[in-house]
């Protein structure tokens, strides 16, 4: 059975950060593993609270997988701090890890602030470069790139501003923009547009969670980055298609959905 590391926060309301993680690589049939970088009391509506893990104790974490059971690949969400930061990339570099997705996590769907200013240039110098792909939505990639990201000729600029800069591919995800949902890949100079049908469904909490853990499972299974991001944004449509309606804000996935067709 293939293994999934995922390196992330939690959400006690179950649908974006590790639990999002969790069921998504369960839905594709493998084995999931975790390490917390974050409390977050956090649901629907809004994020209310975040307990950080201490960058020791994280590192703890990996040791304990990594020593055990080593991953066939990585996914990065929520890592908040310098000093996690620091302490992830130098467990990351030391086992050799492979297939590594990093989900620079900064902002929340209902708009909680989930990064601090001064660990963005951190995530990027020590993460990035360990990457086979980095994932930012359309908020994200401004604040990567230092200008605004609002159509498709911004996201070609994005994605080739961040796979150069940082030495990976990056996926520039479209689903802010009015009307999109087409993403891009910019992987050494390539670039390759992914197109879905605009799904009319408000809730959306986690689909960034939901789409980088799926490609980690399909680089996991030896598909291409191409491939594995075509697959993965099929499992995420399907997801939102099943129009599962819970909380009072924006709700989340229907991660199971594909146990019921």
């Amino acid at each position: 059975m293939l293994k999934i590391l995922t390196i992330a926060g939690s959400d006690c309301s179950g649908g974006a950060g590790i639990q999002a993680d969790i069921k998504t690589i369960a839905m594709h049939g493998m084995y999931a593993m975790s390490v917390i970088t974050a409390l977050t009391a956090q649901n629907t509506t809004g994020v209310f609270g975040v307990h950080e893990a201490a960058p020791e104790f994280t590192g703890q974490q990996m040791d304990a997988v990594f020593t055990d059971i080593f991953p066939d690949a990585v996914k990065i969400g929520m890592v908040s701090s310098v000093g996690l930061i620091r302490i992830i990339a130098e467990k990351l570099r030391y086992y050799g890890a492979k297939n590594i997705v990093v989900d620079p996590v900064m902002v929340s769907t209902s708009g909680g602030k989930l990064l601090m200013d001064d660990a963005v240039e951190t995530m990027t110098e020590e993460l990035f470069p360990l990457a086979r792909v980095v994932t930012p939505n359309l908020r994200e990639s401004e604040a990567l790139c230092g200008f605004a990201v609002t159509n498709e000729d911004d996201m070609h600029r994005a994605g080739e501003s961040i796979s150069k800069r940082y030495g990976c591919a990056a996926l520039i995800k479209g689903g802010h923009a009015a009307g999109g949902a087409s993403d891009m890949l910019y992987n050494n100079g390539d670039i390759q547009w992914f197109r879905e049908k605009m799904i009319d469904n408000p809730n959306t909490h986690g689909t960034g969670c939901t789409l980088s853990s799926a490609i980690a499972c399909r680089l996991a299974g030896g598909y291409s980055l191409e491939e594995s991001i075509r697959l993965a944004k099929e499992y995420l449509t399907g997801a939102i298609a099943a129009m599962l309606d819970i909380g009072a804000g924006y709700g989340p996935l229907d991660h199971g959905y594909v146990m019921f067709t």
